[in-house]
């Protein structure tokens, strides 16, 4: 991939993604093998008056050897210094920047609980930071640049090289970024979500029945005061940012306990390096109350069973089988790009930002509106290109939304 092009998309991802301003710190979180590509946002974010760049390396091969032979006891602590790095930096007002490129493959024989331990205790050591993401305290961005395993997994007929270079042409082409002006082109993308969302929030639907081939039929009640959203976000200090670039998504909340029937999975869902495939959930008053896997079971129990929040909702996601991700017919084994692709249901804690003032509302409050809290917040896809979504409305209006997997509205 040539320079020119890679500078555009680490501009489009500063400037666009985390709106980066003038004095501000940019906190970017990446693999060290996409070590070349973060240079490349640290001279973008400087050339638009970063204070300072800090990186936050990661290393899946090294958590992998940790996962493998480190005592058990590690899983559950949390280094001190770690928590301090996140919540130092989240309170003096810093941007956070994810690159996730993760291998779906990389922590294949790894005990889950082990996993699943690691991250509670990190969630429960960060939760302000956590806090502050999602309900937009600080700007942030997840986006993507390829890894050699992982574009060998989704190109396993290439040799490295050429999976690489595919994936990255995949990738710049879902962002936006080989247009001219690819910040123009998501300021224009995110207008046409936003009239999305504001007829959505205008019809204020009671319930959705979503039914497929796969099985699929499942009802999710909304809460009264859900709000829908889509494309860019605005801070809490006011400033617009994208917070996952690609998106072709519109989301809201599902009412904690109005979830009821069962979905089936319409792609792998790459889950702390393992993937989980061919997948159902079933909901009973929102509750997952059986669930199978052909594919990862003992990583999707662990999922589940994280906290009591993990057996619930928290995001309810619409993407038509026709957005341009979904047309590329690639597989990438990442959520940030399949669920681009498909519409998708989220595990665990719901953004108090799709509540009409949930930013303002306490948790008991959020929890009183019917907003699910987890410590985790993981998307799975279950859209197909049959998908039928009816809305009913509050007076029992039916209202068809979906058609053979795209909008009719």
């Amino acid at each position: 991939m040539d320079q020119t092009t890679l500078r555009k998309y680490a501009d489009l991802l500063v400037a666009t993604g985390v709106n980066l301003q003038e004095g501000q710190i940019l906190v970017v979180s990446c693999p060290v093998e996409c070590a070349p590509f973060a240079r490349l946002i640290a001279e973008a974010a400087y050339k638009r008056g970063a204070r300072q760049v800090v990186m936050n390396w990661g290393d899946e091969q090294i958590s992998r050897l940790t996962y493998l032979h480190a005592p058990d006891d590690v899983f559950d602590e949390f280094p001190e210094w770690r928590k301090e790095f996140y919540l130092s930096l989240a309170r003096k007002g810093a941007a956070f920047l994810s690159i996730a490129a993760a291998d779906p493959e990389a922590m294949k024989g790894v005990d889950p609980n082990r996993i699943m331990r690691s991250q509670i205790a990190a969630n429960q050591a960060i939760k302000e930071y956590a806090d502050r993401m999602m309900s937009n305290k600080n700007r942030w961005l997840v986006a993507s640049v390829p890894t050699k395993a992982w574009a060998k997994k989704v190109f396993p007929h290439l040799n490295e090289e050429e999976a690489v270079e595919k994936l990255w042409e995949a990738i710049i082409q879902a962002t936006r970024a080989d247009h001219d002006d690819p910040i123009q082109a998501w300021k224009d993308h995110s207008a046409r979500l936003h009239e999305r969302v504001e007829y959505l929030n205008k019809i204020r639907f009671k319930e959705l029945h979503f039914k497929n081939s796969l099985g699929t039929d499942l009802v999710v009640e909304l809460p009264e005061k859900h709000l829908w959203a889509g494309g860019s976000e605005v801070s809490a200090d006011g400033i617009p940012f994208n917070p996952n670039i690609p998106s072709e998504e519109v989301f809201t909340l599902p009412k904690k306990d109005g979830v009821n029937g069962i979905v089936y999975s319409s792609k792998p869902l790459n889950y702390q390096g393992q993937l989980i495939d061919s997948f159902s959930l079933t909901f009973k008053e929102g509750k997952i109350v059986d669930f199978t896997a052909k594919v990862g079971y003992d990583a999707l129990k662990s999922l589940i069973e994280t906290d009591e929040g993990s057996r619930y909702l928290g995001e309810v996601a619409l993407v038509p089988y026709d957005s341009p991700i979904s047309k590329s017919n690639i597989l990438f084994y990442n959520t940030l790009f399949d669920e681009n692709a498909s519409c998708h249901l989220a595990i665990g804690r719901a953004y108090p930002t799709s509540l009409i003032g949930g930013n303002e509302m306490t948790a008991e409050e959020l929890a009183s509106q019917g907003a699910n809290y987890s410590i985790t917040h993981v998307d799975f896809m279950f859209g197909t290109e049959d998908l039928d979504i009816i809305g009913i409305t509050k007076d029992g209006k039916t209202v068809q939304v979906f058609k053979d997997g795209n909008f009719v509205i």
